[in-house]
């Protein structure tokens, strides 16, 4: 079974969002469908995008693992952005959530090590 995954952010400001999630990410998006849409892809088949649609801005909440926890916050931080919040739970999972300027919430969780 192939899985594809398209999370999507609404914001309000194009221009601010692209440059927040391009901080956030470490790269450009992978592709620009319209003027209104920034797609990045995180992993094959598997993406995030930030889509204008003021009236429903800043709701998003995804969290996203990865086995590389400490160096991906690590390099989120080098880039100036701070974790509005950081976790760990009762069975060692670790979270770090980030707020975009609309306060959608972009959480990357990873194992302890």
């Amino acid at each position: 079974m192939t899985l594809d995954l398209f999370a999507g952010c609404p914001v309000r400001d194009y221009a601010a969002a692209v440059a927040w999630y391009e901080q956030l990410l470490g790269a450009e998006p992978s592709f620009l469908p319209n003027e209104t849409e920034a797609v990045w892809e995180l992993a094959e088949h598997r993406y995030v995008f930030v889509q204008v649609l003021p009236e429903h801005a800043g709701h998003a909440i995804h969290t996203v693992f990865v086995s590389d926890f400490d160096t991906r916050i690590a390099d989120i931080v080098a880039r100036g952005i701070e974790p509005a919040k950081s976790e760990t739970y009762d069975n060692g999972v670790r979270k770090a959530t980030f707020r975009d300027p609309d306060g959608n919430e972009i959480g990357f969780g990873g194992m302890p090590v």
